[in-house]
């Protein structure tokens, strides 16, 4: 009546519509959902988090506890209203008459909310088979009322209806009328004609009569919250709240139809238990009126303590909800029900129904709109495993339900639905942040996997382009605890490319029982996060290091993601020294390095690894196109150190692009020395490296005309955007010594033997000295200020394989003692002048 009096025929009509769309969408994916899987205690709240997540699936499931308490407190008051209205001593009057007996005033009408709450927890608290009884009753009570109603409408003859106003001074009165099925009362009541609330005094609207009407339908999760308590709840949850929502629709438009035809708007406005004094037997009607409040109000009391039981065992907001996981012997969650039922006599402060009518509207709307997301989320993530038996959903229909729910949410109260949304958002972040982790699975996984493995097969390599070029690395890692800066280092190096951390073990697995490496994955797995390197790992099986670089090189990454530069650490004499357990992901907080690694290799035992066979990784990496950085002394980089120097003068990053080894061939512009400039400016450009400064050295000799040379070098700075400090570096006294030392050419002119980006290995067309690589190596070192790290050209290895420990010994002279440096051999154009 109240709805129908305010709206009219027409927008009652349209509000059932509106409500029951939001309702019959949600309904579906609550069924899809229901029938994918066993279900637990806590209804919608284990739904959401089983497919959402435990941030989703607590934030939704604390707005539900919310939005089930208040309705419990709603209809508590609807009760205490009615009862009221029934025995209450009119406004006005000190003694009340005949049944008109109980006091009329704020604090007495909270008594009789909590006398009624009362009653409510005792039914809950004996468990949910009394209340399963005690509804079955209410539910024949609501029929058998029903019925006597309908027919009432036809059976009764018009007649006027006194109507005290209790806003007034009692002795006021108006005059309602129940003029039988009349078409001039149809078409007076087809209309709007919103009034005053008699019970607030708060002007009505669309919105607010629609929160009110809103309330009468959120009985459809009542079945889901009990999914704990059902026997089968994938069978009885769908049919049961199909036939539920399909019966309460009908009854409510025909109710609806029946009302505008014979009651004046007058009587529908101003006397919301009109139904007594037009039924043929009145004391029924408001026997059913108590009994469906008094259900609701149960229904929500029950639902609340359930999802509060469920979000306590769970474990998500840890001891503060420890209390409510306490049962009774038969699994009823007693102290649930009385944390609930303490919460709901909260409410009840509040006094007059419609006041939170709008609040609990919102919050079911959340919690309906986050329903449909879920399934939403569950079909487009086409995992296998959703596979529900009810089939009569479509990712349309939870789309609809998310609008239908959002756009009634604003259209209610915009402040409310600003709050709650800024609540979830809220409850989402601490969640997120401090509940521990789970072992649910979460969806957000399952819809990154299916977006990826779309736009990955999008990705085409045959559309690539050089100015859209970038590193995607391939580090290979002996024992994290001695490369823990090395991994950060070629994190600052990938600039937002594939990284990878790769690992060979060499074992045979013929001779194993099972696969050694899924043990350890969660080791590099938790290693990647806590060093914070936007990584993947990569482990393989091998009977030698060389073979499981090559396993890598081949089969890392995917489609258009495959690494394209390897990253060694340097071979050297050196033991290894402990790291990891300095970095400072593990001294700030004083945790334990992770589990699962070896200790280091002790400085006298041998390696895994031989001077050849090192060589030979590097050479199988040019022959597969893969550029090559090999980096010395990295882990004697204190990289938070060097960048938080004083601004003057800033870290400084030194360049070689010339090829030190070959002082005969020198050049700057071949692809090679490209290459190392393109990777120094990489570095340049990451946050942590802005503040570096590049200097360029530019090795020049006596009449070569230096000043062209620097201009021509500067010229080329400027077309690759890249600025970087040009220092000429005299280099006359260092290429004296490899003249005076050179064997003799072997071949022909080196500049036309050395083909760029060739597969096949340059003649050993020179030789050079021990002496000169010790003058290259000192011209280098006393370049001043020392640099935090420095790039050098690495040559190709020889072809000659007897030739590789004389080509790592002359390594390892041009670099001993200068630091953090990185010798890279580019094989790949990388570099871009066009738009």
């Amino acid at each position: 009546g109240f709805v129908v009096g305010h709206a009219g025929l027409y927008q009652a009509l349209a509000m059932f519509a509106v409500a029951y769309f939001i309702i019959g969408m949600t309904v579906l994916s609550v069924c899809a959902i229901a029938t994918n899987g066993a279900l637990d205690a806590g209804g919608a709240y284990y739904m959401i988090s089983r497919a959402l997540g435990p941030e989703f699936g607590g934030s939704i499931g604390i707005m539900f506890f919310l939005a089930n308490v208040c309705g419990s407190a709603l209809y508590v008051l609807g009760l205490v209203e009615a009862v009221v209205d029934s025995f209450g001593i009119p406004p006005g009057q000190k003694v009340g008459t005949g049944v008109h007996v109980l006091p009329q005033s704020y604090w007495y009408e909270l008594l009789y909310g909590t006398v009624l709450l009362a009653l409510c927890l005792l039914v809950c608290l004996v468990g949910a088979s009394i209340y399963a009884k005690a509804t079955f009753l209410i539910f024949l009570i609501v029929v058998g009322v029903l019925g006597t109603i309908l027919v009432s409408f036809f059976a009764t003859r018009p007649l006027g209806v006194p109507i005290r106003l209790p806003y007034f001074n009692g002795s006021e009165t108006d005059n309602g009328s129940f003029t039988g099925f009349s078409l001039t009362t149809l078409r007076n009541n087809l209309g709007g004609g919103y009034g005053v609330d008699y019970t607030t005094g708060q002007m009505m609207s669309f919105s607010s009569v629609f929160a009110v009407m809103f309330n009468g339908c959120t009985g459809i999760m009542a079945g889901s919250n009990m999914s704990g308590d059902l026997k089968r709840p994938s069978y009885s949850i769908p049919r049961g709240t199909i036939s539920a929502v399909l019966f309460t629709y009908l009854v409510y438009n025909l109710l609806a139809f029946l009302m505008c035809a014979t009651c004046d708007r007058t009587l529908l406005q101003k006397d919301y238990g009109f139904l007594r004094d037009i039924s043929i037997f009145p004391p029924l009607v408001t026997v059913g009126i108590y009994a469906a409040t008094l259900s609701a109000a149960m229904s929500n009391l029950i639902g609340a303590s359930r999802i509060l039981y469920a979000l306590a065992r769970d474990d998500l907001f840890g001891r503060a909800l420890a209390l409510a996981k306490k049962t009774s012997a038969n699994g009823n969650p007693v102290m649930a029900v009385i944390l609930s039922w303490l919460v709901v006599q909260l409410v009840l402060f509040s006094g007059k129904l419609n006041t939170i009518a709008g609040v609990v509207t919102t919050f079911f709307l959340l919690v309906y709109a986050t329903v449909n997301l879920a399934c939403l989320a569950l079909e487009w993530a086409s995992a296998p495993n959703f596979r529900p038996t009810f089939r009569y959903f479509t990712w349309h229909t939870c789309l609809l339900g998310i609008a239908g729910c959002c756009v009634m949410m604003f259209l209610i109260s915009p402040v409310s639905a600003s709050a709650s949304l800024g609540f979830l958002l809220i409850l989402l972040l601490a969640l997120h942040y401090l509940s521990p982790s789970s072992t649910w699975g979460y969806i957000s996984q399952a819809l990154i996997f299916h977006q990826v493995r779309k736009y990955l097969l999008m990705l085409d390599v045959r559309k690539d382009h050089v100015k859209f070029w970038r590193p995607q690395m391939l580090l290979m890692v002996q024992n994290p605890r001695g490369s823990s800066r090395l991994i950060d280092f070629v994190n600052d190096l990938k600039k937002s490319g594939l990284y990878v951390l790769g690992h060979v073990e060499l074992q045979d697995l013929d001779t194993l029982p099972s696969d050694p490496l899924q043990p350890q994955q969660d080791s590099w797995l938790s290693l990647v996060d806590k060093l914070n390197v936007k990584a993947f790992v990569s482990l393989t099986l091998a009977p030698s290091v060389r073979h499981g670089v090559r396993q890598l090189l081949f089969t890392s990454g995917l489609g258009g993601m495959r690494p394209n530069t390897l990253v060694l650490g340097f071979y050297d004499d050196a033991a290894p020294q402990e790291s990891l357990a300095r970095h400072p992901a593990f001294t700030s907080a004083r945790e334990d390095v992770p589990l699962g690694f070896p200790p280091l290799r002790a400085p006298a035992a041998p390696k895994l690894l031989s001077a050849r066979e090192y060589v030979g990784i590097v050479a199988d990496a040019l022959k597969m196109l893969r550029n090559v950085l090999l980096a010395r002394d990295l882990e004697s980089l204190d990289k938070a150190w060097e960048l938080r120097r004083a601004a003057s003068p800033p870290p400084a990053i030194h360049v070689w692009p010339v090829n030190l080894l070959r002082p005969d061939s020198a050049r700057y512009a071949d692809t090679c020395s490209l290459f190392l400039l393109q990777m120094a400016c990489v570095l340049n450009m990451a946050r942590a490296w802005r503040r570096a400064r590049l200097r360029l050295f530019l090795c020049v000799e006596a009449g070569a005309m230096p000043h062209a040379q620097e201009e021509k070098l500067r010229q080329l700075l400027k077309d690759l955007r890249i600025q970087a400090q040009i220092q000429l570096v005299p280099w006359d006294a260092v290429t004296r010594l490899h003249w005076q030392t050179r064997r003799g050419p072997l071949g022909g002119p080196l500049e036309e033997e050395e083909e760029e980006g060739a597969v096949n290995f340059p003649a050993n067309t020179t030789q050079v000295s021990d002496e000169y690589v010790c003058a290259a190596n000192k011209l280098v070192l006393e370049q001043s200020p020392a640099p935090a790290v420095r790039f050098l050209y690495l040559p190709r290895p020889p072809a000659d394989t007897g030739l590789y420990p004389l080509y790592l010994h002359q390594l390892e002279l041009l670099t001993r003692g200068l630091g953090p440096t990185v010798l890279v051999h580019g094989v790949s154009a990388v570099t871009s002048t066009q738009l």
